[in-house]
């Protein structure tokens, strides 16, 4: 049976440019994205949309492992999702394709390799995120972000009539920052 090509892009931050995992999955009948996707699958709209459009016969295509799971146990259990509806599943730039019944097992023992080496990857990427922030902190340059509780706190102190510059201070922020919180801009949007 033949399907659709369907493909699915992600990326993480708003800053981020899905361009060219397009271009890596060349044209599809339908494509499907998710922007600021969360560690959740629930938070996946794009994905979950996917899952729910793809029939039985219909391709697949993403542009790498690291853009369809977040880690092997999701990667493993959106290609079983999508595997048992009868769907093939194309690993572009790894140049993997995974079917229910046309895997072979030396796929199946790539696949693992390298959702492995994902994974890996994107935990030295936030070791490294964790020991950049450490050594901002200890040069003086890294501005935390306020809870919505403290922006709460903030917003109660201003309306008391304390000034931002000593409400900014009391939380070891920035005038801007603060401004930023207190009007839900900038890090404190909603889509930020």
């Amino acid at each position: 049976m033949f399907g659709q090509t369907l493909g699915y892009v992600r990326v993480s931050s708003a800053d981020q440019n899905p361009g060219r995992q397009y271009e890596i999955i060349g044209w599809c009948d339908k494509t499907f994205e998710d922007k600021l996707s969360g560690k959740s699958r629930a938070n996946r709209a794009g994905l979950n949309k996917l899952i729910d459009y793809a029939r039985e016969g219909d391709h697949i295509r993403v542009a790498s492992l690291d853009r369809l799971g977040r880690d092997a146990r999701d990667l493993y259990s959106l290609v079983d999702t999508l595997t048992g509806k009868g769907c093939t599943v194309t690993f572009v730039s790894e140049n993997i394709t995974v079917s229910k019944d046309g895997s072979s097992p030396m796929q199946e023992l790539f696949l693992t390799f390298l959702s492995g080496m994902a994974q890996f990857e994107r935990a030295r990427i936030l070791e490294r995120q964790r020991e950049g922030i450490e050594l901002a902190k200890a040069q003086g340059v890294y501005q935390r972000k306020l809870t919505d509780k403290d922006v709460q706190a903030c917003r109660a102190m201003v309306d008391m009539g304390i000034s931002i510059a000593e409400v900014a201070r009391r939380y070891e922020v920035s005038r801007q920052t603060l401004y930023n919180a207190l009007k839900g801009s900038g890090a404190y949007s909603p889509t930020g």
